[in-house]
């Protein structure tokens, strides 16, 4: 039988990345009130990433238009990172720093959120985004990594996972979002039920 330290060791340091999410209790609590806000006024999310966080910000915005685990309705939720003809033209004639905040010129209005996924914390285009976001009187939530980067303390609400890996930060984010995914849907059918 053949040995894969590997295996064990991401184990290990997934299950101990994972446990220390405990610690963003108060500001999940916060980013569900957001969304939930948002959510129940009629209003829209928008969710963007690069790379490995474009693919999750495009799963989040999946699950809410679609379903995460119940039947219910339509979630309006946008992925930014999803337009390929968007992404090129706003890259090609204003650079690559306005692709989403230029996104966010066109779709946001006051009572959205903006929801950003970085493992680094800087990526110029989200904190641009950040930025046109709270021109524009929209709620902002950052899935952070690392130490945050030069986006910490730039939106209204900040999920930091505290670890150097990216591939961590990515699998803490991913079940961050399939809890607010589980939050959202379960209060939907309280009010329903009330």
């Amino acid at each position: 039988m053949s040995e894969l330290p590997q295996l064990r060791d991401a184990i290990e340091a997934a299950t101990q990345t994972l446990r220390a999410l405990s610690n963003l209790e108060p500001q999940m609590a916060q980013a569900a009130d957001v969304i939930d806000q948002c959510l129940g006024a009629g209003n829209k999310l928008l969710v963007c990433g690069n790379g490995g966080s474009a693919a999750h910000a495009s799963h989040f915005a999946t699950e809410l238009v679609v379903r995460f685990a119940k039947d219910r309705r339509a979630l309006p939720a946008i992925c930014l990172a999803s337009d390929s003809g968007i992404l090129t033209a706003a890259a090609n004639d204003y650079g690559f720093d306005e692709v989403f905040a230029r996104q966010v010129a066109a779709f946001a209005q006051s009572g959205d959120v903006l929801i950003c996924l970085t493992t680094s914390g800087k990526s110029k285009n989200l904190i641009r985004a950040l930025e046109e976001a709270k021109g524009r009187g929209v709620k902002t939530i950052a899935f952070l990594g690392r130490d945050g980067g030069s986006t910490i303390g730039i939106a209204d609400v900040d999920l930091l996972v505290k670890s150097d890996s990216t591939a961590l930060v990515q699998e803490a984010h991913q079940l961050l979002l399939h809890v607010l995914c589980e939050i959202i849907e379960a209060r939907l059918t309280e009010r329903k039920s009330l």
